[in-house]
């Protein structure tokens, strides 16, 4: 019974195709239940699965998850960021954006958390990142998880260049020196929505004047 779920890898399976591979058994909608209960399958929400690495023996993708719980949606703001080793900080949350409303799915392997962005902006900054050379994610950019965090915290008034640096440093705690490929006009691109314009355009300086 494992080995069948194998096939799957680390790729989450909908309840249609687990039981479309049980059809030779009887009672498919049971087999599926004991694989639940054995700790073979990972119920990630209603109808939406992944192989426990126990049986797939590769690690679990939060990020690759990520675009299937939810959306369309893409990794963004503090996950993406951790991602590219731009934070210090190890990110438990999986954090996405969306333009449809904020959700939350508390789930065994962690807490997803999407949070809504203007649609104008969704497919700026985008990349598409591997795993294994076999398996593909949608993921912000660097220059897009900063525009996302700026645009969806509430509050936030940077006045001047240098405040901007500062959130970012020591705020955000961004190694802007580490990464040295910065894509400045992304934050432009973003500002074009017209949220937080003044804070991206202070973003956009300290970026490009290194």
């Amino acid at each position: 019974m494992r080995s069948d779920l194998r096939q799957y890898r680390i790729v989450p399976v909908q309840t249609s195709v687990l039981r479309e591979a049980a059809a030779g058994y009887n009672a498919p909608n049971d087999r599926i239940t004991r694989q639940l209960n054995n700790g073979d399958l990972i119920r990630l929400r209603r109808g939406l699965y992944v192989v426990d690495s126990n049986v797939s023996g590769e690690l679990i993708s939060h990020n690759l998850i990520a675009n299937h719980i939810y959306g369309p949606s893409y990794v963004s703001m503090q996950s993406a960021l951790s991602h590219y080793s731009l934070i210090p900080e190890r990110v438990y949350t999986t954090v996405s954006s969306i333009t449809s409303r904020s959700r939350e799915f508390q789930t065994p392997i962690g807490l997803f958390e999407y949070v809504r962005v203007p649609e104008e902006t969704f497919s700026v900054g985008l990349r598409n990142a591997m795993i294994q050379d076999e398996f593909s994610f949608l993921i912000a950019s660097p220059e897009k998880a900063i525009s996302d965090l700026v645009i969806t915290t509430a509050g936030l008034r940077l006045q001047s260049a240098r405040a901007a640096y500062e959130y970012l440093v020591e705020d955000m705690r961004i190694d802007i020196e580490y990464y040295e490929h910065w894509e400045p006009d992304i934050f432009l691109q973003c500002a074009e929505a017209g949220r937080n314009r003044r804070e991206l355009r202070f973003i956009y300086e300290v970026i490009r004047n290194g």
